[in-house]
């Protein structure tokens, strides 16, 4: 049970570092987690580990490009006003 709640706060501190990544850094590790797994990791647990950082790496990724996007169209308005 311990083991068990020592990987949960792992994935908690995981998503917290995750989170405070930049899109560069976050887009950074993702291409080595996507390399590491096209290569073939030991085991499952660690290919399921490496799978689920990706996806908040990807996730985080996202996020940075959703909010620039708002950024450039809350711009366009005021361009074309101008």
């Amino acid at each position: 049970m311990s083991q068990r709640r020592s990987k949960m706060e792992t994935m908690t501190a995981d998503a917290a570092d995750v989170a405070s990544l930049s899109f560069e850094q976050a887009r950074d590790e993702l291409v080595r987690v996507v390399a590491e797994l096209e290569q073939g990791a030991p085991t499952l647990e660690q290919s399921l580990t490496l799978w689920t950082r990706g996806e908040a790496l990807a996730a985080r990724c996202e996020e940075w490009l959703v909010g620039a996007k708002r950024l450039l169209d809350a711009a366009r308005p005021a361009e074309a006003d101008a």
